[in-house]
C-alpha cells in the first residue's frame, strides 16, 4: 500500500518536498538519453509534424512508465531482460543513424508520425528501467509522488527533443554523436545484465562482486558507442550500393 501524505507533522513533509526536489533532479538528469533517442525519431518527419510526434509518443512512453513500474524492480533481478532491452536499444540507435544521416545526405523526409511514436514508445520503455527504478525509490512508496515523477518527464523530454531534432538539422554532427549515446546506453545494459555479470571472472568485477568493473564498463559502453556508427556506415553504403546496382540493371533493361 501507498503511505499517505500528511503535512501536519514537520518532519513527513520534509521528506514530502525534498522528494519532490530529488525526483526532479533525476528527470532532469535523466531525460538526455530519451530525449535523444525522441529527436532522432521524429527527425525524419515534416517539421510541422513533429511536435505531435514528440507530444504523441512521449505521452504514450510515459503512461506506459506508469504501468511498467510497478514491476520493473523485480524483472531487472531476471537474466536476460537487460540483455534483450540493451540489444533492441542497439537496433534502434542504427536503424535511426541509418535513416537520419541518409536523410540529410539526400535531403528525404522519410517516415510517418506513427512510424515515429512506435520507436519512441518500444525505445523509451527499454530505456525507462533506471528512471523508473530511480523515480520509484525517491517516491517512497507515495503514488503521488511516483505519478508526480513520471508525469514530469515529459515537459522535460519534450523540451529537450524539440532543441535536439532543430539541432540535428542544422549540425548533423549531433547525429552521430546520438547515435554514440544510444550505443552507449545499449551497451552498458547487456554488460550488466545478470546472466552477463554471472559469467565474468572475479577479475572483472567490482568490489561487491555484482556488477562489472569500472575500467571494464567504460570499455564497453566505448566499444558500443562506436560500433553503432561503424556497423550505420557499413549499412548506408551496402544500402547505397544495392541501389546503384538496382538503377544499373533497370537501366540496362
Amino acid at each position: 500500500m501507498f503511505d499517505s501524505v500528511s503535512f501536519g507533522n514537520f518532519s513527513v513533509e520534509w521528506t514530502f518536498f525534498s522528494s519532490i526536489i530529488g525526483i526532479v533532479i533525476i528527470d532532469l538528469i535523466l531525460a538526455g538519453d530519451n530525449a535523444v533517442v525522441i529527436a532522432m525519431a521524429v527527425r525524419s518527419l515534416p517539421k510541422e509534424q513533429r511536435n505531435k510526434g514528440i507530444v504523441l509518443g512521449a505521452g504514450a512512453a510515459v503512461l506506459l512508465r506508469v504501468i511498467a513500474t510497478f514491476f520493473v524492480a523485480r524483472l531487472l533481478n531476471i537474466n536476460y531482460v537487460k540483455l534483450i532491452g540493451g540489444a533492441v536499444i542497439l537496433w534502434i540507435a542504427v536503424k535511426l543513424f541509418v535513416e537520419d544521416a541518409s536523410g540529410n545526405e539526400s535531403g528525404k523526409e522519410a517516415k510517418t508520425m506513427w512510424q515515429a511514436v512506435r520507436i519512441i514508445v518500444i525505445a523509451d520503455i527499454t530505456m525507462a528501467l533506471d528512471n523508473m527504478l530511480a523515480v520509484g525509490g525517491a517516491s517512497h512508496g507515495n503514488l503521488f509522488l511516483l505519478l508526480f515523477g513520471l508525469g514530469l518527464s515529459i515537459p522535460f523530454v519534450v523540451f529537450t527533443s524539440n532543441l535536439l531534432s532543430t539541432l540535428m538539422d542544422r549540425y548533423p554532427v549531433i547525429i552521430y554523436i546520438g547515435a554514440a549515446i544510444l550505443g552507449k546506453v545499449g551497451g552498458e545494459m547487456i554488460i550488466t545484465d545478470q546472466f552477463i555479470v554471472g559469467m565474468l571472472p572475479p577479475s572483472l568485477l567490482a568490489l561487491e562482486g555484482l556488477a562489472p568493473a569500472k575500467s571494464l564498463l567504460y570499455a564497453i559502453e566505448a566499444f558500443f558507442a562506436a560500433g553503432v556508427i561503424v556497423a550505420g556506415r557499413f549499412l548506408m553504403r551496402w544500402n547505397t550500393r544495392k541501389q546503384a546496382q538496382a538503377e544499373h540493371v533497370h537501366g540496362r533493361t
